[in-house]
């Protein structure tokens, strides 16, 4: 039956409701003959009304479909289309008394006006019990969805009334806070606590909630839903009346921030100055420039002019999305890019990029950094950001490469941790490779060392974002936990001059200012985003901040260098740390027994490696 009334077009609707009608019609006349009371018989009456019939099934059937009663939907049948109906009613008792008249049939006035009558209720009655009919089989539809509408004020008594004719959606009741109206009903549906939420998805088998409070603000609307989530419900957010009208945005409320609102310092020029000289014309390779440092890169070698610039990426989402970009920037100059999907683990492939396109620069951004993962997945990171960083400095030498600039973090400073660990190796094989080769007039091997970059992906700011989307809490390891930080831009600017000073063997430090306390800029997060912290001084406020603790191998606190001695370079925000590092023949102990450790998949070896080889934390 439910395929049967679903399968009927607009046409096929209109023409049973027109027949309908007009059996109502024959039907209204015969109860108002019957109820009347007319002298002589009441079949004699009908008999000569009979002609009269034609001519209002025609009228009626003109008139209902001119004022749309005919072509009215089942749930829509309210205030208006009773109205028109009462119109037509009028109209068929005025046809009426015209068609007797014209017949000559002596019939009171009364009649007319019964018949109009009985016609109006006859119609009213049909109507509703044609809706409740069809409302029956939807019901007994197991694609029917029934809901729950947390919030009984003006939106959510609203929404029920403008769902009770709903196809497949039934509301069954409501839950709201205020103890007031719990118990009560509003719009023919009862209202419940929220302590009853679990009972009444049980009981009354609901599939979805409908959050109607378009006046709490959206994180506390997010931890709502969140908890509803839990209990395996469906739950949607209806929006305000000024979002549906234009009058505000229908989206989150929390808008991407500049990362530099969050600096607590200015930032830094934004012109790469007289270094552009050193990459201008050059062929320069950047390793994994799908990542966030590597594809700023990118853009900004592009604003030196190379004759050619070579995208080395693992990831070929990352790669499409990079070269995508890049390729639009560089339309119309003759600068050529070369996307290559590959992995720098990879000797033989390496060697062939590097010939092929007679790379001059190599800016080695690959590397995986996040601290969880790597110290989850140890062999992934050593083979990656140990093994991988000599792999390709042995094969930009042998290629002659002019400068190879390594990409590192603060936390290879003594690191706790095997992500810090596997950056402190990657530093000591520079090191390493610029004593067998920059001194010699080879190629220059330098580093960069710099902090946490604002925005980047799996940066905290993004985690805070996201977090603060659904509500909270935002989540941070330890009140006392500082990290410095930077923006893309900045870094990669100062990168690129660091590389242009490079003379061989150099650990640049860069000047990202005074260390940020996370708690501190989780509020500011918070606050910038338009919401108010929840603590114990602001019990009502909108998102919570939550202490952990420290995640294995982290750091309360960044260390830049590990002689805390910083010389100066032509660059006021461009420092050089002197650095010892391992010997020769230590260097090639250690490789030695990383790879041994990757070739026995001993996870335990490789840590010792780390922990042997590189310093400890203080």
């Amino acid at each position: 039956m439910l395929s049967l009334i679903k399968s009927l077009n607009r046409r096929q609707k209109r023409a049973i409701m027109l027949t309908l009608d007009s059996v109502l019609i024959v039907l209204a006349a015969f109860v108002s003959f019957a109820s009347f009371g007319l002298s002589g018989g009441v079949m004699k009456h009908l008999a000569n009304y009979v002609p009269v019939l034609p001519y209002l099934l025609i009228v009626t059937g003109i008139t209902s479909t001119w004022l749309g009663v005919c072509t009215s939907s089942l749930n829509a049948y309210e205030k208006t289309a009773i109205g028109n109906t009462a119109i037509l009613a009028l109209i068929l008792g005025a046809a009426s008394w015209v068609g007797a008249t014209i017949s000559g049939l002596d019939l009171p006035i009364g009649l007319h006006v019964m018949i109009a009558a009985s016609f109006f209720a006859l119609v009213v009655i049909s109507r509703t019990g044609m809706l409740q009919i069809v409302l029956t089989i939807y019901r007994r539809s197991p694609t029917r969805c029934r809901v729950l509408i947390y919030g009984a004020g003006t939106t959510g008594t609203q929404l029920a009334s403008a769902l009770r004719g709903h196809e497949t959606i039934e509301p069954v009741a409501f839950v709201d806070d205020n103890v007031a109206i719990q118990g009560l009903r509003l719009a023919n549906l009862p209202v419940y606590s929220p302590m009853r939420i679990a009972a009444l998805i049980s009981d009354k088998q609901i599939d979805r909630v409908l959050l109607a409070m378009p006046s709490l603000s959206v994180p506390k609307q997010a931890q709502f839903a969140r908890r509803l989530e839990k209990m395996g419900l469906d739950v949607q957010t209806l929006p305000s009346f000024a979002q549906l009208i234009g009058k505000e945005a229908l989206v989150d409320k929390l808008t991407p921030l500049s990362p530099n609102k969050f600096l607590n310092r200015d930032e830094m020029s934004r012109s790469i100055g007289e270094a552009t000289v050193s990459y201008a014309g050059k062929v320069v390779l950047v390793s994994g420039a799908g990542g966030s440092i590597g594809s700023e890169l990118c853009r900004q070698i592009l604003e030196c002019q190379p004759s050619k610039l070579i995208l080395f990426e693992l990831s070929e989402l990352a790669l499409y999305t990079t070269n995508m970009e890049v390729s639009q920037i560089v339309e119309g100059t003759d600068i050529i890019v070369v996307p290559i999907l590959g992995t720098i683990t990879e000797p033989r492939q390496v060697r062939k990029v590097l010939a092929t396109h007679n790379v001059d620069v190599v800016l080695h951004a690959a590397a995986y950094k996040h601290v969880p993962l790597v110290e989850a997945n140890p062999l992934a990171g050593l083979v990656n950001n140990v093994l991988g960083t000599q792999t390709l400095a042995e094969q930009a030498a042998l290629a002659r490469v002019e400068k190879f600039i390594l990409i590192s973090s603060d936390k290879a400073v003594r690191p706790p941790n095997i992500m810090g660990g596997s950056k402190r190796l990657a530093e000591l094989v520079i090191q390493d490779m610029a004593r067998k080769h920059s001194l010699t007039g080879g190629t220059v091997f330098s580093m960069v060392r710099f902090g946490n970059v604002l925005g980047s992906s799996g940066s905290v700011i993004p985690l805070f974002q996201d977090q603060l989307r659904r509500g909270g809490p935002l989540t941070v390891t330890d009140r006392s936990v500082t990290r410095y930080f930077m923006t893309i831009q900045e870094a990669v600017r100062l990168v690129l001059q660091a590389g242009a000073m490079a003379e061989g063997g150099e650990v640049f430090v860069l000047d990202m200012g005074k260390p940020v306390s996370i708690m501190q800029l989780a509020r500011q997060v918070v606050e910038a985003a338009g919401y108010t912290v929840r603590d114990e001084n602001n019990p009502e406020g909108d998102i919570e901040i939550e202490v952990v603790g420290l995640r294995p191998g982290e750091k309360m606190a960044e260390e830049l260098t590990l002689s805390g001695e910083l010389m100066s370079t032509a660059h006021p925000k461009i420092s050089s740390a002197r650095e010892e590092g391992l010997k020769e023949f230590e260097i090639a102990a250690a490789l030695r027994d990383l790879r041994e450790a990757l070739i026995a998949n001993d996870e335990e070896k490789a840590r010792g490696v780390v922990h042997r080889w590189v310093e400890p934390p203080l």
